[in-house]
């Protein structure tokens, strides 16, 4: 194809061999083509750069049928499961997904939010949990966004993600069948609002259970193996030990895990640990890790589904939808050692 005349659906369906209504269903909604009909038709995009084209036309038009994905780090476990749901919902819609990766870099999400003045894209998932300090400089009104996996804690957008509470308090409770009444939490955050809530379900466990809640025991953490490591050392400063770890993410219980280690300790022999969100390797862990599982591919399925919904006008702007957790009991949690729990 020339680069001076734009490839049309009608080109893709001579090169396909099939109808242009093939095309539109192979483009739209793949899952009602065959895959050897939906191979040819890709082949025959890639061929014409049909796709490529359809979104400059749709850029000269003044819209955008590109959906922006902002994301600290992409090497997150928790981010490639949820990226296959929004994009499977995006494209089931006629959208397509562009992915912004900030590195933790509060700058680079403002850059990536300026696509919005020049429509190059319709609408933001935001996995940040925070919108960069000075967004409100490059937008005046943001575009139709939604927070996933992350809370967003400035913006008062729409958030899709698990029931943070919900799974907390099933490990807790967990633990607590267990024998466990001296139950560490590690990972508190004051700006991490899925921590926070975390922390909540974890003291509506001890609650439940008529413990009193002890806050030398509430550790404050990042979210990473090595701020799991030095909770770990801080509590091992002090005489008052747990008998059980709750640990804010698997990131988090791996760090306390290897922390124990490091001292001799055997798990769940000697101390119990739990995780959050169930990454693919929390069940390679030596012990294997009981953990919290986060449904990911349908928190991105609902997600994608509430910002096509608000792109049409047709949901509100303050939904919070929260997907239920399941627990998933491995090798890592066990009775405490006999005379530590009392």
């Amino acid at each position: 194809m020339s680069n001076s005349t734009p490839a049309t659906i009608e080109d893709v369906a001579r090169i396909a061999e099939v109808s242009i209504a093939t095309v539109s269903r192979a483009i739209h909604m793949p899952e009602k083509v065959a895959k050897s009909t939906r191979l040819k038709v890709n082949q025959a995009i890639a061929i014409t750069g049909y796709t490529a084209n359809a979104m400059a036309r749709s850029l000269r038009l003044g819209r955008s049928n590109m959906i922006l994905v902002v994301a600290p780090d992409i090497g997150d476990p928790n981010f490639s499961s949820i990226l296959v749901g929004l994009e499977n919902e995006a494209r089931a819609h006629g959208y397509g997904v562009l992915i912004g990766h900030t590195q933790n870099d509060a700058q680079r999400g403002l850059e990536y939010l300026k696509f919005f003045n020049s429509y190059q894209a319709a609408g933001l998932i935001l996995f940040t949990g925070i919108l960069p300090f000075g967004h409100q400089a490059v937008t005046a009104s943001l575009p139709p966004s939604v927070g996933v996996f992350e809370p967003v804690f400035n913006g008062g957008i729409p958030y899709v993600g698990v029931d943070d509470v919900e799974g907390a308090r099933k490990a807790v409770d967990l633990l607590i069948s267990e024998g466990h009444r001296r139950i560490a939490f590690i990972g508190d955050s004051n700006t991490r609002l899925a921590y926070g809530r975390r922390r909540l379900g974890y003291e509506a466990g001890l609650a439940a259970a008529g413990i009193p809640l002890n806050r030398q025991m509430v550790m404050d953490g990042d979210g990473t193996v090595e701020g799991g490591r030095l909770a770990l050392e801080q509590l091992f400063m002090r005489d008052d030990l747990p008998t059980a770890f709750m640990c804010v993410n698997d990131q988090t219980a791996l760090g306390v895990t290897l922390g124990l280690k490091a001292r001799g300790y055997e798990i769940p022999d000697d101390f119990s640990v739990t995780g959050f969100d169930d990454v693919p390797q929390a069940s390679f862990m030596t012990p294997s890790l009981t953990t919290v599982r986060q449904p990911r591919t349908a928190i991105g399925k609902h997600a994608m589904a509430l910002l096509l919904d608000m792109l049409s006008d047709r949901a509100a702007f303050d939904t919070e939808i929260l997907l239920r957790p399941d627990l998933i009991v491995r090798n890592s949690v066990g009775p405490p050692p006999d005379g530590k729990n009392r």
